[in-house]
């Protein structure tokens, strides 16, 4: 087992990432910024938002100071739009709760809004040198085909296996290239798919290479069958303004200004006469309908446009009329903006 840390250790800082903006510091707010970002989306894509997120909010207390809808702005596009939420009332906890520091007891960190076990463990490493395991997707890959584990991570008890495997397997100094180096082979080389298994520094070792396994670990999740639902986004135009309309703080698109939607078979001349108070003398040719995915389901948005007579009535209940190219510098839904594009 010991020999394990020593050779990710060793592999890492010769192959490792050394450069990625979030490196080479002991901040945790940097750190804890991008291992939030990191949630679920690729290195190469979050790299610009993280790039223009800390120009904007360098430390927690610019973040924790911010509105709600300026901090969605510079997250529109990455998706997962609960991590900035929980971010930036994170940042308001430590505030109020440390003085403006950022814990250190790992305990207090996972305490904290949108960090759970893995998050606040990494966090600890990078930032403090603290010894904590991690158990992201990254090392949950590469524990299955290293070790032969069985079963979809994601079952409780094939993850509390796994769990008392990576505790097991820390080292007791070098946590940081330790830590570091298990997310880069697995980001790298033990990918998902097409793994550089000759490169690897556990080719010999690896149960799943050995056995031919490689592509069958980990075991994937059970498959279910994914819902398909269908929307209408109204694109309610009075000259070069379109409307705008805020999106619930929870759920979908939480907090994002949208387009207004209606069910498919429901009456867009009457839903923009009665729910929003304007005239409409008839709709204009729908745009392409196209298919937007979610984790838990397809969304099937069918872009409406209507010219309308502008009505300040249109603008009470978090609406907004804006000018179509203002609008593009809103906090956006990706499917919303793609349309607005195509619209400009």
């Amino acid at each position: 087992m010991n020999d394990f840390a020593q050779h990710l250790i060793a592999w890492q800082k010769t192959h490792g990432r050394h450069d990625l903006p979030w490196q080479n510091t002991r901040d945790p707010y940097a750190i804890w910024v991008s291992e939030i970002m990191l949630q679920q989306t690729q290195v190469s894509a979050v790299i610009p938002y993280y790039q223009r997120f800390m120009a904007r909010f360098p430390d927690i207390a610019a973040l924790a100071g911010a509105s709600e809808d300026h901090v969605l702005e510079h997250w529109s596009g990455l998706g997962y739009y609960s991590r900035a939420r929980n971010l930036h009332a994170a940042a308001k906890q430590i505030m109020s709760q440390h003085e403006g520091r950022f814990p250190q007891q790992v305990e207090l960190i996972e305490a904290l809004p949108g960090i759970g076990r893995s998050t606040a463990a990494a966090i600890a490493s990078f930032a403090f040198g603290q010894r904590h395991a991690i158990l992201d997707g990254n090392v949950k890959r590469v524990l299955a085909r290293c070790f032969g584990i069985d079963g979809w991570p994601g079952q409780p008890s094939v993850e509390k296996r796994m769990w008392t495997l990576a505790e097991t397997l820390l080292p007791e100094e070098g946590m940081e290239a330790y830590t570091q180096g298990i997310m880069d082979l697995g980001a790298t080389l033990c990918s998902r798919s097409k793994p550089a298994c000759p490169a690897c520094p556990y080719v010999d070792a690896c149960v799943a290479h050995a056995e031919g396994r490689v592509a069958e670990l980990p075991t994937p999740k059970p498959r279910k069958t994914i819902p398909e639902k269908k929307t209408v986004m109204l694109l309610l135009l009075s000259g070069n303004e379109i409307l705008l309309e805020k999106r619930p703080p929870t759920g979908i698109w939480g907090g994002l200004w949208s387009l207004p939607e209606i069910d498919a078979e429901a009456d867009a001349l009457k839903a923009v006469r009665e729910r929003f108070g304007l005239e409409a003398p008839a709709l204009l040719a729908p745009m392409t309908p196209f298919l937007h995915t979610f984790s838990h389901f397809r969304l099937e948005i069918i872009p409406q446009p209507v010219h309308v007579s502008k009505s300040l009535h249109a603008e009470e209940n978090g609406r907004l009329w804006l000018d179509r190219e203002e609008a593009l510098g809103a906090a956006l839904p990706a499917p919303v903006r793609k349309l607005l594009e195509k619209l400009a």
